[in-house]
C-alpha cells in the first residue's frame, strides 16, 4: 500500500470548496485520467478512468461525509484505494483542501509508477486544477450537503 496526501489553498469559502467537491460528476473537468463519473445513489459512485491508454471501470462507496469537513471514500471494486478529503477555512475566503489517500498499485507499470512519484503528482496536479476550476468560477457548481456518520 502507497499512501499519497497533498494539499492546495484555495481563494474560494470553505463551503465553495465543499460544495463542488461533492459534485463528483465534474471531476472529469479537472482530474487527469477521469472520464467519467456518476453518482449512484447518496454513498456510491461509478468510475471510468483511462490511464496509460487503459480503460478501468469501478465503484465506490462514501463511507464519511460531513458539510464543509470531509469527504471519505473507500473502492468497492477494481484498483484498491481509500481516502479522504478534508477542508479548513483559512481566512472568510480562502480554504485548504488536502486529500490523503492509500492506495495498492496493480501491475509492474503502476508499481513503478507509483516509485517515481507519478501517482503524487497526478493528485497533486488534480488539486492544482481543482483551484483553477473553482476560483474561475467563484461558485459551485451545485452541492450535497447531506451527512453519512462512519
Amino acid at each position: 500500500m502507497s499512501n499519497v496526501t497533498q494539499y492546495v489553498d484555495v481563494d474560494v469559502d470553505v463551503t465553495t470548496a465543499y460544495n463542488q467537491w461533492t459534485q463528483f460528476e465534474s471531476f472529469p473537468q479537472f482530474m487527469e485520467g477521469v472520464e467519467e463519473v456518476r453518482q449512484l445513489d447518496d454513498t456510491h459512485t461509478h468510475w471510468v478512468t483511462k490511464v496509460g491508454g487503459k480503460t478501468r471501470e469501478f465503484d465506490a462507496t462514501i463511507t464519511e461525509q460531513h458539510p464543509d469537513e470531509r469527504v471519505a471514500w473507500k473502492s468497492d471494486s477494481g484498483p484498491q484505494h481509500a481516502g479522504v478529503v478534508t477542508f479548513h477555512q483559512l481566512e472568510p475566503t480562502k480554504s485548504r483542501v488536502t486529500l490523503q489517500m492509500d492506495l495498492d498499485p496493480e501491475g509492474f507499470l503502476e508499481k513503478v509508477g507509483d516509485k517515481l512519484g507519478i501517482v503524487e503528482g497526478r493528485v497533486k496536479g488534480d488539486l492544482e486544477r481543482f483551484k483553477a476550476f473553482i476560483e474561475s468560477r467563484g461558485s459551485e457548481t451545485g452541492a450535497w450537503r447531506g451527512d453519512v456518520p462512519r
